[in-house]
């Protein structure tokens, strides 16, 4: 059984339980689409499931691509490298490609990276800033859904660690919106303004941050 898109075919692997009641799909790494069903399924309801989920499946196939591609591709202060596994050197960054090992600790160097980088620009952010401010002490993390948040209490401002694979434009974009909340702790018409102020460009960066 095959699923056709853009006339390359997809193998499609089904699985018959006797607990499963319903029919799932799901796309595996290898881009195989996985159906699970009940024991007595029939090979003729499923091919008519996968013909009325053919939109669905494309988007799942296409999300598991890009996912795939992404993995491939390594994202250092905006440029883009090529991922190269290898077992002759522990680390190596290249013009356009990353040569490590699978053992190597990815994340504990850019955290490093990101702590030198981050400071450096937060001083420069700060003393070129339009107001007069308390200067705030530095955290880096990974968040979800956020670049930066500011406790205005404890003057504390922390950092998204995935901007270590953004342009510096954008890292200095969410230094200036935090350090603007040390000034108006909310998001009113006069925050922008002073976000603005600081960083003219904000309303491109900011949307290109969160495309």
């Amino acid at each position: 059984m095959e699923f056709i898109m853009n006339e390359e075919a997809y193998p499609v692997c089904v699985e018959k339980k006797k607990t499963t009641k319903h029919i799932y799909m799901r796309i595996r790494d290898d881009f195989t689409i996985l159906v699970t069903c009940n024991l007595f399924t029939s090979d003729q309801t499923i091919q008519k499931v996968l013909l009325e989920n053919h939109h669905k499946i494309e988007k799942m196939l296409l999300k598991k691509i890009k996912e795939k591609k992404e993995e491939s591709i390594f994202y250092f202060l905006g440029k883009p490298y090529d991922l190269v596994y290898t077992d002759q050197i522990p680390f190596q960054l290249g013009e356009k490609k990353i040569f490590l090992q699978h053992s190597f600790p990815l994340e504990k160097w850019l955290k490093k990276q990101a702590l030198s980088l981050f400071q450096e620009r937060l001083d420069f952010c700060y003393q070129s800033f339009s107001k007069k401010i308390p200067y705030p002490k530095l955290r880096i993390r990974k968040m979800k859904t956020r670049w930066g948040v500011c406790n205005t209490k404890e003057k504390i401002i922390t950092l998204n660690l995935e901007l270590i694979r953004k342009d510096v434009k954008y890292l200095d974009y969410v230094i200036y919106h935090e350090l603007s909340h040390l000034v108006y702790p909310n998001h009113s018409h006069a925050f922008w303004n002073l976000v603005l102020e600081n960083c003219p460009n904000c309303k491109q960066y900011r949307k290109e941050l969160n495309a």
